[in-house]
């Protein structure tokens, strides 16, 4: 009997130590496991900190794994950790100071706040690899709005500034154009404090930079930012959406549809302020009535670089009209020399700019009142007909339209289409030593070309013209005026290769003639026992 609960108890007290033999070794695996597998390693860290403050040293910890240039992930797995820790830590209010802590309270808080300050870094510097900087942007996102949350005070809010300018100052510096776009699309649109405080630290930015050399980078990737809006908020029930929480106060800034205006007026007047370079003008000028001139409160502050680029010349004026334009029409603009200069634009390039339909619009705009001299609108309808003499079809099929559309506003210019000579001494004359073109070609002012007493010869010309589009579009000129007017709209995306298509479509009712005997010889000339005539290619130029 002894014996047999000798070998039962002896059988228990084995059974015992393996069970605690198997106990240790799956422990000693799952501690091999944790060392092995990063994830596992991080979210114990992030586990401890978050079960009490003696284990605050575990960010440090953190922040060094998170610092690391692996290719593994546990560079991103560190930083969202530690984003979590923090977004705790501040909900809970353990970041923040308060009436009655200790001294050895407020030196935990002072260096939580150092361990937030050098995160922040980490994930700024992020921006700057394309792979990771989407994930740093919305863990930068996602702090700030927990500052601005948690540490708000109890009447006014308290928006984190500093570190929105740390972040706007990392994208315009670091970030690609993906990151920017991305911004863009997820915060600047959708949130109206962030796109208040982010015009105002945009000027900030620049106000920095503008002592230093042009940077052209810079200027490039503020204006992705402040080109991202063509839609201006009217009212403030446009801007219902904060990404902190919302002001309390009705009399706050960031509710006021003029101080976000205000806000980006000066935003874009510090950009300018940085002296753009020739295509970076250009670039603004084209988005400058949709985009830049509806946030202005005093558009006229706009004056000095619209006057600037429209004197600059070339396709920088063509570009800079329709600004001028809209501060003469919108803000009673005094440019005595207007059409003076819209007159000098008028060059050999014009009709050859892949802006002229552009300026097709804006000139027909500017010469469509009926109160313009009729000397004026005489040498702005002879200088574009001359220069058609040497314009590509494209652009004369924009310009017979426009011309007849002048002559039906502008009565008194229809002289120039037909004159007839009144007295017999002037038809001998004609006849005889032929008519001196009385038009000043050269002459800057429209007010003196003395264009009215001339006569549209040119479209004569053009009724000539190799390319049977031009030739039929130019004889209505020489036709009765029976339409009202034509639609420029219809004319102004021609191209030679619409034009060539037009062409191709068509049905050929009669075949064309062509050459019923194919010649020997083109480039080089004849055999002189053959009796034919060398072509005019051989006559004129000798290939051999």
């Amino acid at each position: 009997m002894s014996g047999t609960v000798g070998e039962e108890s002896l059988k228990r007290k084995r059974s015992k130590t393996s069970v605690k033999a198997n106990k240790r070794s799956k422990a000693e695996k799952n501690d091999s496991n944790d060392e092995d597998d990063p994830q596992a390693e991080i979210l114990l860290l992030e586990n401890a900190i978050l079960e009490s403050k003696k284990n605050y040293n575990n960010i440090t910890t953190l922040l060094e794994i998170a610092q690391k240039n692996g290719d593994d992930d546990s560079t991103q797995l560190a930083l969202v950790s530690l984003c979590r820790v923090f977004l705790r830590l501040l909900a809970s209010g353990n970041m923040s100071r308060r009436d009655g802590q200790s001294e050895k309270d407020i030196v935990v808080v002072q260096w939580l706040k150092k361990r937030l300050g050098d995160y922040k870094q980490i994930i700024l510097s992020a921006f700057e690899d394309e792979e990771s900087a989407s994930t740093a942007l919305t863990l930068a996102m996602r702090i700030l709005q927990a500052e601005g949350k948690y540490t708000n005070d109890k009447d006014e809010s308290n928006f984190p500034k500093v570190f929105l300018r740390e972040i706007v100052d990392a994208l315009v510096r670091k970030g690609s154009e993906d990151i920017r776009q991305e911004f863009c699309e997820k915060f600047l649109a959708e949130y109206t404090d962030i796109r208040f405080y982010t015009f105002k630290v945009l000027k900030d930015i620049l106000s920095a930079d503008s002592d230093e050399s042009s940077n052209e980078d810079l200027f490039n990737n503020v204006l992705d930012l402040l080109s991202f809006f063509e839609d201006v908020p009217d009212s403030a029930e446009d801007m219902s959406q904060f990404y902190v929480d919302a002001p309390k106060k009705k009399s706050d800034p960031v509710k006021s549809v003029n101080q976000h205006k205000k806000q980006a007026q000066e935003a874009w007047l510090a950009l300018f302020a940085l002296d753009p370079n020739r295509e970076q003008r250009k670039t603004v000028l084209q988005i400058m009535t949709k985009s830049i001139a509806p946030w202005f409160t005093r558009p006229e502050l706009l004056m000095d670089f619209l006057t600037d680029s429209y004197n600059a010349g070339g396709a920088t004026s063509l570009l800079a009209l329709s600004g001028v334009f809209y501060l003469i029409q919108e803000r009673n603009l005094d440019y005595p020399s207007f059409y003076r200069k819209l007159y000098s634009l008028l060059d050999a390039n014009i009709l050859h700019s892949k802006h002229r339909s552009k300026f097709f619009r804006l000139l027909d705009t500017f010469l469509s009142s009926t109160h313009l001299p009729a000397v004026l609108v005489a040498s702005f309808i002879k200088r574009i007909t001359r220069l058609c003499l040497n314009a590509p079809p494209a652009a004369i099929v924009v310009v017979i339209p426009w011309v007849y559309n002048l002559f039906k506003k502008h009565p008194l210019c229809t002289f120039m289409m037909h004159r007839v000579s009144r007295t017999p001494e002037e038809k001998e004359i004609l006849e005889n030593e032929g008519m001196a073109d009385p038009f000043i070609a050269d002459e800057e002012d429209p007010m003196e070309t003395r264009a009215i007493d001339s006569c549209l010869w040119e479209v004569v010309q053009l009724q000539s013209h190799y390319h049977p589009n031009v030739a039929t579009i130019a004889k209505i000129i020489s036709e009765q005026f029976t339409k009202q007017s034509y639609n420029i709209e219809d004319f102004l995306d021609h191209s030679y290769s619409s034009l060539l298509d037009a062409e191709l479509s068509k049905q050929v009712k009669k075949p064309p003639v062509v050459e019923f005997m194919i010649p020997k010889r083109v480039f080089l000339p004849q055999d002189p026992a053959s009796g034919t005539e060398d072509s005019l290619l051989a006559k004129l130029w000798d290939f051999q």
